[in-house]
C-alpha cells in the first residue's frame, strides 16, 4: 500500500504515517484557540515534528457548527500558515479543507495534500488537486460540514459507506487521481451516533479492503467520550486505544493531537501486524520513504 505525497512516496505496510494536528481557529472542540497566536502556532508546529510527525494537518474553519468564516477568512488562516511551515519543517503538508479555492492558495503555498471532510461536494476541488499533483482524503459526511446531524438513519452504515468512499475515489480517478493520491476517511463523529462510529472504527479493516489507504480520524472525539465517559480534555487513554486498533486494522494514517503517544502505539500496531501474517518483512522504526514513482 502507497502514499504520494508531493514528491515523497511512503510504503504503508511498513507503519501507519501520523499526521500531527494544527488548527489555525480560536474555536476548535479540542484545544479552544490556545495556539491560535502565530507564534504558539509555529512552537506546537515544532513540537509535533518533534515528537514524530510525518504529516502537519493545518485547519482554518472546525467541522461543527461555529461562526461563519469566510473564504478570505480561511485564506488568511491557513495560507500564511503553511508558507511558514513549508519553509521550516521537512514533512508534507496537508490542508483541511472543503473549499477548492482555499485548496488551490494552499498548494502554491506548499501543501501537498487536500483533507476534504465534506466528500467533495465542491466540484473544482479535485480538477484542482489534480493541477497541483496532489494528494486527497474522501470522507464520508451525511449532510455538509457545520450542520447538525443529531439522529442519522441507516439501512447498513458499513455498506452505505463504503459505497460512498468507493464512489469518491472513482471520481478522485476521473478527475486525473492515482490510487497512491486519495485516502479514504470514514467521518467519525461526522452524521453517525457514537454507537455508528464506535462500530466504524472496529470494522476499520473493512475501508482498508477497498484498496485504498485509510485515514483513521478518531483523536479526542465525542464518540470516544460515549465509550469511556469522559470531556474532551480527558480523552487521551480512550484516543491511544482508538490508534492501536485503527493501526492494527490497516489504517494507513493517523490524524492525532498527542503525536508523541500515537507515534509509538502504531509502530508496536505495525509490528503485531506484520507477526500475524497481515503484512509481511521486517520491523523498522521508520516508514519507507522514496521519491514518488520511485517504488512500484
Amino acid at each position: 500500500m502507497l502514499l504520494e505525497l508531493g514528491e515523497r512516496c511512503y510504503d504503508l505496510a511498513e507503519r501507519p504515517l501520523v499526521m500531527g494536528i494544527l488548527n489555525r481557529t480560536p474555536d476548535s472542540f479540542f484545544d479552544a484557540g490556545e495556539y491560535w497566536g502565530f507564534d504558539d502556532f509555529l512552537t506546537k508546529a515544532e513540537q509535533l515534528c518533534a515528537d514524530g510527525a510525518d504529516i502537519l494537518d493545518v485547519g482554518g474553519v472546525k467541522a461543527g457548527p461555529g461562526s461563519e468564516v469566510t473564504v478570505s477568512e480561511e485564506v488568511e488562516r491557513v495560507v500564511p500558515a503553511i508558507q511558514a511551515l513549508a519553509s521550516r519543517f521537512d514533512v508534507p503538508l496537508s490542508v483541511d479543507t472543503w473549499r477548492a479555492s482555499v485548496a488551490g492558495e494552499a498548494y502554491a503555498a506548499g501543501a501537498v495534500l487536500g483533507n476534504d471532510i465534506s466528500g467533495f461536494a465542491d466540484p473544482d476541488y479535485l480538477p484542482a488537486a489534480a493541477a497541483a499533483g496532489a494528494a486527497v482524503v474522501a470522507c464520508h459526511v451525511r449532510l455538509v460540514p457545520r450542520y447538525a446531524d443529531p439522529e442519522p438513519v441507516y439501512e447498513d452504515l458499513l455498506g452505505e459507506v463504503r459505497s460512498y468512499l468507493a464512489e469518491r475515489a472513482a471520481w478522485a480517478a476521473f478527475a486525473g487521481l492515482g490510487r497512491t493520491r486519495v485516502l479514504l476517511d470514514a467521518g467519525l463523529d461526522l452524521g453517525k451516533t457514537p454507537a455508528m462510529s464506535a462500530e466504524l472504527l472496529r470494522r476499520s479493516d473493512h475501508l482498508a479492503a477497498l484498496g485504498y489507504p485509510v485515514l483513521l480520524s478518531a483523536s479526542n472525539k465525542g464518540f470516544l467520550g460515549w465509550l469511556c465517559g469522559a470531556e474532551v480534555g480527558e480523552r487521551r487513554a480512550a484516543s491511544i486505544a482508538a490508534h492501536a486498533l485503527g493501526g492494527f486494522a490497516g489504517c494507513g494514517v493517523i490524524r492525532a493531537h498527542d503525536v508523541r503517544a500515537t507515534r509509538r502505539v502504531v509502530e508496536v500496531a505495525a509490528a503485531l501486524r506484520r507477526r500475524s501474517g497481515a503484512t509481511s518483512g521486517s520491523a523498522p522504526s521508520e516508514a519507507r520513504v522514496a521519491p514518488a514513482g520511485g517504488t512500484r
